[in-house]
């Protein structure tokens, strides 16, 4: 298996240089992040730096695409809940052992080229979904407030606007939320009225004005906050207390969804990025690369990690054009943490969602859902289900659901 082809590396400076601000802009994006599903999962805010650091590194060197990021994802902390809750954060480092074997199995028999056989209805059902995922899980940092009862995504949103609605909007944290939102959307148009023909990072431009503006005018609103600086540490497997046995369908559990979520993220970018079949990228090697990613993290005092939809389509958004742009965004958590946390720190949260639902909004392909809609009710109907499912279930049976409607309506026709 071949590792590595030229596309795989930045071919120019200025690809470089993408590269380079890309890296930077999805490392801020995906810093919050980190912490947050560090400490939702049951584990610790270092735990999920450390994840990002670590798994971010090694997938973006030996998996089989040039533009996903991985690490900590809101789906693999629904997964990692229950089962920290009934073994303990003690079976963390066996169970991401465990899972990443089972998915470097995964490639090894190349189960990954089956991807390429679910029907684009589906994934583009699968991709809204995960859109409105994104701008939903942004509401408690872009209202000011905690969020939400609830495990999933819309219970929780809508407990979040309840309790925003109920304790009175905060005026200074939506300000900074529409001034980011703003200069995301507005920057180049700004940059060409200046007659400035340079290229500007939407992301990283609305960060850096959203928190300049912010500590200008003194505004009261919550910021990223303390950022542990002792992330990553070894944490080898043990057997104390721990029924290998037991732990085979949990971690059977996080190899699937790991596997399932790093290849659709995956597949997404490619259409995002508007890749050429012959450079896209290569399932069964991003199997591998996940596998080996999720297991070092996992002893290093992370968790088992996913391609994250979020930030990879940043990283596509910001223009990142090589696998640079990913191993760039490692490093600069790691750089971060270790000598800039204190500046870092002070970035609003508002400006962290402003950007998030940009992101969400541009993943939306209007010219495919149009053309889905256009080419007749089933799959119209299966692009819908999807995303519904995605939304209001979760991403495993979103994409399962579809697959199995689009299933039916093939036989159907067949039969009948």
């Amino acid at each position: 298996m071949k590792v590595f082809y030229r596309t795989d590396f930045p071919a120019t400076r200025s690809a470089f240089a993408h590269d380079f601000i890309s890296g930077v802009t999805v490392a801020i994006v995906a810093l919050p992040l980190a912490i947050g599903f560090g400490i939702t999962s049951g584990l610790t805010a270092a735990a999920g730096i450390s994840t990002a650091i670590v798994a971010g590194f090694i997938s973006a060197l030996l998996g089989g695409s040039r533009f996903q990021v991985s690490g900590p994802t809101g789906a693999m902390t629904v997964v990692l809940i229950p089962v920290i809750h009934h073994y303990g954060i003690g079976a963390i480092p066996t169970l991401g052992v465990m899972a990443g074997v089972i998915v470097i199995a995964m490639g090894a028999l190349r189960l990954g080229r089956l991807i390429k056989r679910v029907p684009d209805s589906v994934v583009e059902g699968f991709t809204v979904g995960i859109a409105i995922i994104i701008a939903l899980q942004q509401l408690p940092f872009a209202l000011g407030v905690t969020k939400g009862a609830g495990d999933r995504t819309l219970p929780s949103a809508f407990n979040t606007v309840k309790s925003a609605l109920a304790l009175g909007l905060h005026w200074q944290t939506l300000f900074v939320l529409c001034l980011t939102l703003f200069i995301k959307f507005n920057i180049m148009r700004i940059v060409e009225a200046m007659h400035i023909r340079s290229y500007i990072p939407a992301s990283f431009s609305a960060l850096v004005i959203a928190s300049g503006v912010t500590a200008l005018l003194h505004l009261s609103v919550n910021k990223v906050g303390d950022i542990p600086r002792s992330v990553i540490t070894w944490t080898p497997p043990h057997s104390n207390n721990l029924h290998f046995v037991s732990l085979i369908v949990p971690a059977l559990s996080i190899a699937f969804l790991a596997a399932i979520e790093s290849l659709l993220a995956a597949r997404v970018a490619d259409e995002l990025a508007h890749v050429s079949k012959a450079n896209e990228f290569r399932p069964n090697q991003e199997l591998f690369g996940q596998g080996i990613a999720s297991a070092i993290a996992s002893i290093f005092g992370g968790m088992p990690a996913t391609g994250a939809i979020a930030r990879t389509n940043v990283n596509v958004r910001s223009h990142g054009t090589s696998r640079i742009a990913s191993m760039v965004h490692a490093l600069t958590l790691l750089i971060i943490i270790l000598f800039m946390a204190p500046l870092f720190s002070q970035i609003p949260s508002a400006a962290i969602a402003g950007v998030l639902i940009g992101t969400s909004f541009r993943i939306f392909n209007k010219a495919t859902m149009l053309e889905i809609f256009s080419s007749g009710r089933e799959k119209t109907l299966i692009f819908l289900v999807t995303a519904i499912s995605t939304v209001s279930i979760d991403l495993i049976w979103g994409i399962s659901i579809g697959i199995a409607l689009y299933w039916a309506f093939a036989l159907k026709a067949k039969f009948l």
